[in-house]
């Protein structure tokens, strides 16, 4: 770290966890006049952070992997401390996980901090962060899946960009890869459309889009994980969401699970506030197999089309292997009849 020391840090982390613990939230409180922040674009030889802000990593070879791929974007790395750490199936205590995000931010040679991975546990530092901090100090900030609560979070209590992709331990795949460089290096507003390959079919068949309710919409986007969405929801650190374009997707859920979740927002008047949604992936989102089940496609249908927004699934992100960079806070139109999302600015400076 530069300029700022490891004692005081988490001392200022821990006198602000013990005000949001007594009911103080005025940090937060007057997070939705926030002005936007674009964080630097990375550039080569510059400093990434990876961090461990969620679940516990057994397995060395994932945090070596990591950081052969960020050296293979031409980065320099820094890893956390407690990374590979044990604290049950957490890496550190909360306060520790999140003075760490909070290092990462406040360290001037650090460029971009970057989640290890997901799994759970990044909801519980939030309490711990010093958004007054990380608004000083605006950086990318990079991950999915768990990761979510961060990026909405941040965004909501900074004015912060942050960005739903890849973790630091995910395959780093080409298509992957080259969205990260073009949405955080080169900086470009990207129009996001499937690839149409029909490979050996006669029809395409992968990354495929359907329409939900049709329509075309713009707005900021949020949202990232169904899940760690819905279990923030009723908190603080829940995102405004009234006007914007709301991204959802998840992994593992039993659709009646899906349909809990989706009613949780519905209830809380969100999917009739937002301006349109787009899903990415369900990987492994199915029912029990019983007579007369819903399928996802019903579920999605039932409650996207009571709202009456324009709505699409089958965009490129989430727990799939070919992920987009989705720029949380970023302007962004959508397309639900041609399932494209255009963003309408650059996410970075």
């Amino acid at each position: 770290m530069t300029k700022i020391d490891r004692r005081e840090l988490l001392t200022a982390t821990l006198a602000g966890g013990a005000v949001m613990a007594i009911g103080g939230t005025a940090n937060i409180a007057t997070a939705q006049s926030k002005a936007v922040i674009k964080p630097e674009r990375l550039k080569a030889g510059d400093t990434v952070k990876i961090v461990a802000p969620a679940g516990v990593e057994y397995r060395k070879l994932r945090l070596q992997l990591s950081i052969e791929s960020m050296e293979a974007l031409g980065l320099k790395v820094k890893v956390a401390e407690n990374t590979l750490g044990r604290h049950g199936y957490f890496p550190a205590e909360d306060e520790v996980r999140a003075q760490e995000i909070n290092e990462a931010f406040a360290d001037e040679e650090v460029k971009a901090v970057i989640a290890l991975k997901g799994g759970w546990g990044a909801a519980r530092t939030l309490p711990y962060l010093n958004y007054d901090m990380i608004a000083k100090n605006p950086k990318i900030l990079l991950g999915y899946s768990d990761i979510t609560s961060l990026l909405v979070a941040i965004n909501k209590n900074t004015g912060l960009m942050t960005f739903h992709g890849p973790n630091a331990g995910s395959a780093w795949g080409h298509f992957s890869t080259q969205n990260v460089k073009e949405i955080l290096f080169d900086g470009v507003s990207q129009h996001m459309e499937n690839p149409q390959d029909k490979g050996e079919y006669l029809t395409v068949r992968d990354n495929r889009t359907q329409t939900i309710v049709k329509g075309a919409a713009e707005g900021q986007l949020i949202g990232g994980n169904l899940t760690v969405l819905t279990a923030i929801q009723g908190t603080p650190y829940f995102p405004d969401i009234k006007g914007k374009i709301l991204m959802l997707e998840d992994i593992g859920e039993n659709i009646y699970r899906v349909d809990r979740m989706l009613t949780q927002l519905a209830l809380g008047g969100h999917l009739n506030d937002c301006a349109g949604i787009v899903c990415g992936g369900w990987t492994d989102v199915d029912s029990d197999g019983g007579f007369g089940d819903f399928s996802l496609m019903d579920i999605l249908e039932q409650h996207f089309k009571r709202a009456g927004k324009p709505a699409f699934t089958g965009a490129m992100f989430g727990h799939i292997d070919d992920k987009r960079t989705m720029p949380v806070g970023c302007n962004v139109r959508i397309d639900a009849d041609r399932g494209t999302v255009t963003m309408l600015e650059s996410a970075v400076s």
